[in-house]
């Protein structure tokens, strides 16, 4: 952040918001059109040191950075929106705070007044000149189309088989260990489920790049599959453990079950009955579904981007945006040797994969 700011920034009186999002919401007018107004706001979070995650015609976010002494975390999402000259800037809190200490005003207060700042640096023709470079980057007026392509890699077409295969045996091995640490009572909820979520994905998506099989709604349904799996075989597992171990006679896993249930969930020695067990799998289900969720986009989002050049990917979007058809798009690609169908929607791919990193940083 630019000293200005960072001095400006001291003098900001907090204003405190609370709730179980706490945001805060200001407005203010300025006189520039929305193509100035979102360039002047990139260049204002830039000064600032806010990390950009989108924009559009109308809208632009960044989100706040902490730095710790581990990793930073993003702390606030700021969002300016633009309409008829009015601009309304919004910042909300991330994580699970309920109290702000007034952060959220301070971000929505130093934005404004740092955009200002920068507006000012602009005179008219400096404002002309930005709308028309503008233009040209919009456009993609300066790319110059390349005589040729790389080429490109031999891929196996796309098999669910292996995949299904792979799920079934990762989901029981995880559900044998999950066995093992529930039975020593070893159990934290919250990091149990990201654990199990972590294993799954960081597996398969070895299995998935090796198949080369990318249909993100199709493997949905496979990997809500797979935790079922994963947590039915870890209550089988847990009666052959405890039936092995304590040389027990064998008297079926659904009586098991049942027992189960009559001695109840019991948490810090309170017993919640079989209720508790019903509630803890919903959990576990729940919050495991969730990990996976968004660890299972991030692996075939870099997945789909990684296996395609940046060059193909920069030639097949500049025909699209020059608004040319599917057809006509993959008639250019054939001309640079992209010939294959597979490699052609590989190319298609990848330009959703860039698109899915913005959906991603855009989380709250």
């Amino acid at each position: 952040m630019e000293d200005i700011f960072r001095n400006y920034e001291k003098t900001i009186s907090r204003k405190h918001s609370i709730g179980f999002t706490p945001k805060y919401k200001e407005e203010f007018r300025t006189f520039v059109n929305e193509a100035l107004f979102i360039a002047i706001a990139e260049k204002t979070f830039e000064k600032l040191g806010w990390d950009l995650v989108y924009k559009d015609d109308y809208n632009v976010e960044a989100k706040y950075k902490v730095t710790g002494w581990i990793n930073g975390r993003w702390t606030e999402i700021i969002t300016a929106n633009y309409k008829n000259g009015n601009v309304s800037v919004k910042s909300e809190s991330l994580g699970n705070e309920i109290w702000d200490n007034g952060k959220n005003s301070k971000r929505v207060k130093l934005f404004i007044y740092a955009y200002q700042e920068t507006l000012k640096t602009f005179n008219i023709q400096a404002l002309k000149d930005l709308e028309k470079e503008i233009e040209k980057k919009n456009n993609w007026d300066d790319y110059i189309i390349p005589e040729t392509l790389p080429q490109p890699r031999p891929t196996k077409t796309p098999n669910i088989t292996l995949p299904i295969i792979g799920g079934i045996c990762i989901s029981l091995i995880t559900g044998f260990l999950v066995a093992l640490l529930s039975i020593k009572g070893v159990y934290f909820i919250g990091l149990f489920e990201f654990l199990v979520a972590t294993a799954l994905v960081f597996v398969m998506k070895y299995v998935l790049r090796f198949s080369n099989y990318t249909d993100f709604n199709k493997l949905q349904y496979l990997f809500g599959a797979m935790i079922l799996l994963t947590y039915i075989s870890n209550q089988y597992f847990q009666y052959e453990v405890i039936l092995n171990t304590n040389n027990l006679e064998r008297i079926g896993f659904l009586n098991f079950l049942h027992i189960r249930f009559l001695q109840g969930f019991i948490i810090n020695k309170i017993n919640t009955g079989w209720i508790g067990w019903i509630v803890s799998w919903i959990i576990q289900l729940g919050l495991t579904g969730i990990f996976v969720y968004f660890k299972l986009a991030n692996a075939l989002t870099k997945y789909v981007i990684e296996r395609v050049p940046p060059e193909v990917v920069d030639f097949t979007f500049y025909h699209l945006l020059k608004d040319k058809s599917e057809e006509e798009v993959r008639s250019e690609l054939a001309k640079k040797g992209w010939s294959d169908i597979q490699h052609q929607n590989e190319a298609f791919e990848a330009i959703g994969g860039h698109q899915n990193v913005v959906t991603l940083r855009r989380v709250k």
